[in-house]
Parts: C-alpha cells; sequence; structure tokens
C-alpha cells in the first residue's frame, strides 16, 4: 500500500512491474519529510539520508526481493512473517500502537549506538507505514482493490476492467513542506507512538476525504485534478513522517527542546478516536437512540439529531457562582455506549473533565457520568439538567484503559444531551 498513491500487494505480488512507477510518492514524501529536518539531524543521518528517501522507505515492499534489508521490515514476535500486512493496511488500534512502538524502538535504539544506517533503515520502515496508511489508495478497510467503491462509483468505458488501487496512488507528484518544524511527539517511544498512531489518524481521514474525488477525475480523465488531490494527501503524510524521523532523532541523541517538552505535560482527548470506533468509524453496534438517533460526536451536541450546537455546560466557577461555559474540545455521547481510550504506559498521571448535561437541551435530563481505569471505577456523579457540571480529577498513572461511560438516571431519556467536556491527560 502506498501514501497517497503507492501499492504494496501489487507491488509484492507481480514482480514484473516496474518498482519505481508505483514507489515514486514514497520517495517524494520521505524527501520532503527529511528535508524539514534540523541540520544536526541531518548531519548524524548523513549520506543515509539520501538512501531513506531514495531507497529504505521502500523496505517493506521489497521484503522478497531484498532480503540484506528484509529483517529491518521483520518483527520478533510475528516469527516467520516475511510481509508484515500491518506495515501497510491499518488494522486495529492496539495492533498499530504495537507495531508503531515496535519500529520506533529499534531506530531510537540504532540512533543512541550511533548506527546511522540502521537508525535510517528502521525509520525507513516506520515512514512506510505512515506514509501507507494515509494513502488514498488504503482508505477502505478490508476493499484494497476497491470492488465495493467500483459497485457505488461504476467506472467509465476506459477504466471498467481496472483494478483501481494502482491508478488512485501511482504517478509522479512533488511534495514540499517548506517551513513546516517537526514536532516532538515524546520524551519515550511509549508517548511517542502513542501521539504518533492519533497524528497517524489524522492522516487517514485526510486521505479518506480524496479517495472519491481522485477516482472521479480518473474516470473523467483528468490527471491534473488526480495529482492535486494526491498531493493533499501526500503532504500531510510528509509533515507526520517529518514529527515521527524527528522525534526518533531526539529520543536516540537524548536532545530535547525544553519548550517542545513543555508542549506535552497535557493532552485533550476530545477529539481521538476511541476504540469502538473501529475502524475510524462508528459501527451501527455503537449508535444510540436517546436523546437521539446517533453516534459520539467530537466537538459539537446533535441538537434532534440534525443541527450540530457547540458543547455547553454550566460550571461553578468559584464557590456558588454559576455560569454556562462553551467548550471547543468535548464529546457528545448517548447512554450506555461507553468510550474507550488506549493510555501510554507510565506517561501520564491524571485525567481531567467536567460531566454535565446542555443548560436548554438537557434541563429535565439526569445521567450518571463514569469514568473507569482496566474495568475499575475510577470516579462516578450523577448530574441533572438543572446542575453545574460535575468536576472529574482521576488517578490513571497505572491505567491501561480509561472508559467513559453514560447512564441514564431519569424518566426523560430524551432530554439526556450529555457530554464529556474538556477530557484532558496530565502528566
Amino acid at each position: 500500500m502506498k501514501p497517497c498513491l503507492f501499492i504494496v500487494a501489487l507491488c509484492t505480488f507481480l514482480p514484473s512491474l516496474p518498482a519505481h512507477g508505483w514507489s515514486e510518492p514514497h520517495l517524494a514524501i520521505t524527501r520532503a519529510a527529511v528535508a524539514v529536518l534540523p541540520q544536526w539531524q541531518r548531519d548524524f543521518l548523513g549520506a543515509e539520508a539520501v538512501r531513506l528517501g531514495d531507497d529504505y522507505c521502500l523496505i517493506p515492499d521489497h521484503v522478497f526481493t531484498d532480503k540484506e534489508n528484509a529483517k529491518f521490515a521483520a518483527m520478533e514476535s510475528k516469527p516467520g512473517e516475511v510481509y508484515l500486512t500491518g506495515l501497510h493496511l491499518p488494522a486495529q488500534q492496539p495492533e498499530n500502537l504495537e507495531t508503531l512502538r515496535y519500529f520506533m524502538s529499534r531506530a531510537v535504539a540504532a540512533v543512541s549506538e550511533r548506527k546511522a544506517g540502521d537508525a535510517a533503515r528502521y525509520m525507513g520502515t516506520v515512514c512506510h507505514m505512515l506514509e501507507d496508511f494515509g494513502s488514498p489508495a488504503h482508505t477502505v478497510p478490508g476493499d484494497n482493490m476497491f470492488t465495493l467503491l467500483q459497485q457505488f462509483l461504476p467506472a467509465s468505458e476506459g477504466m471498467k476492467d481496472q483494478l483501481m488501487h494502482g491508478p488512485i496512488e501511482s504517478g509522479e507528484i512533488s511534495v514540499d513542506i517548506k517551513g513546516w518544524q517537526p514536532a516532538l511527539l515524546g520524551v519515550t517511544v511509549e508517548e511517542a507512538a502513542w501521539r504518533l498512531l492519533h497524528r497517524v489518524h489524522e492522516g487517514i481521514i485526510n486521505a479518506r476525504g480524496t479517495t472519491i474525488p481522485i477516482i472521479q477525475a480518473l474516470y473523467a480523465d483528468d490527471r491534473e485534478a488526480v495529482v492535486r488531490h494526491q498531493l493533499r494527501a501526500a503532504t500531510l503524510d510528509a509533515k507526520i513522517v517529518a514529527d515521527a524521523f524527528h522525534t526518533i532523532l531526539c529520543l536516540g541523541m537524548r536532545k530535547f527542546d525544553a519548550g517542545g517538552r513543555k508542549a506535552l505535560d497535557t493532552v485533550p482527548i476530545g477529539s481521538f478516536w476511541p476504540l469502538e470506533a473501529e475502524n475510524l468509524c462508528f459501527p451501527q453496534k455503537q449508535f444510540f437512540s436517546s436523546p437521539y438517533w446517533g453516534h459520539p460526536r467530537s466537538g459539537v451536541m446533535l441538537e434532534r439529531g440534525k443541527k450540530a450546537v457547540p458543547i455547553v455546560l454550566r460550571v461553578e466557577q468559584q464557590p456558588g457562582v454559576i455560569v454556562e461555559k462553551t467548550f471547543a474540545d468535548g464529546i457528545s455521547a448517548g447512554m450506555g455506549r461507553p468510550l474507550t481510550y488506549l493510555l501510554p504506559a507510565g506517561v501520564f498521571r491524571r485525567f481531567t473533565v467536567f460531566g454535565g448535561l446542555h443548560p436548554r437541551l438537557g434541563a429535565k435530563g439526569r445521567v450518571e457520568f463514569t469514568v473507569t481505569g482496566d474495568g475499575r471505577t475510577l470516579a462516578t456523579a450523577v448530574v441533572a439538567g438543572n446542575e453545574p457540571a460535575h468536576s472529574f480529577d482521576c488517578d490513571v498513572s497505572a491505567v491501561a484503559r480509561l472508559q467513559l461511560a453514560l447512564t441514564p438516571r431519569g424518566l426523560d431519556s430524551k432530554s439526556n444531551y450529555a457530554a464529556w467536556a474538556a477530557p484532558l491527560l496530565v502528566k
């Protein structure tokens, strides 16, 4: 699979295809990411920086033909598996996180040992995974050749017999993220891999928004439009890869900018995808009927299931003083549909959040808000619609899975417009 135009399966099983025809976008994205790294990081990589963008970013695609480097795309936990599907196609969050953590740790170890060649090769595997996940050709879960989409979008006469994966991702593009300042994703591999996982989610969603426009442009034989939409995916891919490269090199050299470290002290998770959102979308089993037919929403409430409105809760500004406050970061959810979030081990100490009901929409509602960690109740509170939101502050220092749950505790279920506002992890 390839970042905004890459094909893994075809390159692997149809070796007669010209490799560079499918691989150019990987190269362009990786080179763009390397180009914005700080000078000290490029100095460490030396000539390997060029190899990273010309060769190493393709290692996971060439494991059958490049046996010398195949070991840099293999996992000890999967002996005998030469071609790791998880380096090309997204799985579920726990597996994706495990894969990122493994290859990032190998890359960091190589940097710390001053083995620039090994580090660059492992970095090539990491970037290939990130790029493939953010590719328009890898966005349809379980439908790598887009047979399903072709049923919804019947092909033009000229393309009706073609498998769509290759055309969607192939072609020459020029990626430039000049001015992008790579961000530090963590001061440990555990933290960095976890943050990178959620950055990858941004790339996947962004790429999904380009897939159908690319198909339509292909049907119309509009190459200019194809490239324009491919670049939208490739540009974000390059920024995510740059963040990953920068973080790996910072971790391996133990060199951190004070400002970068400070920015990691807290993490708002209102926009993060919970485990229940399989493939970054909520399946039918996660839909709820009250207070409206739908699924959890990030940043808004959905009035009557039709109109997005801001998350507004009553909060106690100071003892005895209650005010209405609008929250940009938050999650509105339904009753009986818990939301579960993976936490990196040993990184965060506290979890804070407001739990309450919308002053107007939820005036007649009554809901119990419960925060659990690994199945153990950390805190719970029952809040009525005419009461201020409850302020939670929970110890999550030993929690691997954080869960937020809502339970109706009143008679008017249609008024249970409840929200978790300003959910924040704190070191």
